[in-house]
């Protein structure tokens, strides 16, 4: 299958990119690198350096005989979106319409989106959080992500788009982009290597559910199936504390470090965790990587990247 990765140069979607390889098929890689990293677009992949909002972006869709697509490009920080709704909206409602428009307009039947468990359900009224429960994100980021998830179904009703949208919880791992506010484990892990304490926002008992980019790719292969339509969530369905999570990797690193508190920000929840029974039940999707370990694998990535070593994962 000839299939379009947009944001495939990113933390999630280069490893996808890889697995599609992998699994024998040609992939097509679009992203304008404002996130993304050129050296991370696998070498065998097509690669298109360009925004979701080019007025050139069809010419792709002419030329590369477009069979599926799998969308990934986003502006990925909920406190980048309380700070700024419509260059969120821009980005992830404007942009991913008319991705869903081009898609329509060359009869490509295949769309898998990455949307958000972490943020679509709000503060939730049970835990883990399952696909029937209630949608109410705080945050735009949240919002935006919901609403493409509606105009899908609109797609899926009026052009035959077989949408499969994968609610992910907090996704960590290697290539996580450590500056900016979006990836917390990245980020404590750049400073754990630089001797500097993690910065915990509020008191650190706010939970996540964490899981590995590794499952998430996975996820996304199961995804490629035919008969997987519909809603999924894609996590742990485990709670584990800010706090937990910096007492490990502090420990991981071996460094004699106490994590230092601020403020907490605004539009982020207290708790989170989703349920992936559903993505199991229809396709025997769950996670597989224990989090201590992954945590692990993910410091040993930057202590390596620090060396100039490149990471074989």
């Amino acid at each position: 299958m000839n299939i379009l990765v947009t944001g495939g140069a990113g933390f999630i979607g280069s490893h996808i990119v890889e697995a599609y390889i992998q699994e024998g098929h040609r992939v097509i890689v679009l992203d304008n690198l404002s996130t993304g990293k050129r050296e991370q677009v696998h070498p065998e992949a097509v690669f298109y350096e360009m925004d979701l909002m080019d007025p050139n972006l069809e010419a792709i869709f002419q030329k590369e005989s477009i069979e599926g697509i799998n969308h990934h490009a986003a502006q990925i920080s909920v406190t980048q979106s309380v700070a700024d709704p419509a260059f969120d909206a821009q980005i992830n409602i404007v942009g991913s319409l008319k991705l869903l428009q081009l898609a329509a307009d060359h009869d490509i039947k295949k769309f898998i989106f990455a949307s958000t468990g972490g943020a679509i359900y709000g503060e939730q009224n049970y835990f883990p959080a399952d696909e029937e429960h209630p949608e109410y994100p705080i945050s735009p980021y949240g919002i935006a992500k919901l609403t493409v998830e509606r105009y899908l179904n609109y797609f899926r009703e009026n052009f035959g788009i077989q949408p499969a949208i994968l609610r992910y919880s907090n996704v960590y791992g290697p290539r996580q982009d450590p500056h900016g506010e979006a990836g917390v484990v990245a980020i404590f892990c750049q400073r754990l290597l630089k001797s500097q304490p993690p910065v915990i926002f509020g008191d650190g008992e706010q939970t996540r559910d964490f899981v590995s980019v590794f499952d998430v790719v996975s996820a996304n292969v199961k995804a490629l199936s035919g008969d997987c339509q519909g809603v999924f969530n894609v996590g742990t369905g485990v709670e584990t504390s800010v706090n937990t999570v910096t007492a490990l990797l502090i420990e991981a690193s071996d460094k004699a470090l106490s994590p230092q508190h601020n403020p907490p920000r605004m539009g982020e929840q207290r708790r989170s965790s989703i349920h992936y029974g559903k993505f199991h039940k229809t396709h025997g999707w769950k996670p597989s990587r224990p989090l201590k370990e992954g945590l692990k694998e993910t410091l040993e990535f930057f202590a390596q990247s620090s060396r100039g070593q490149t990471y074989p994962g």
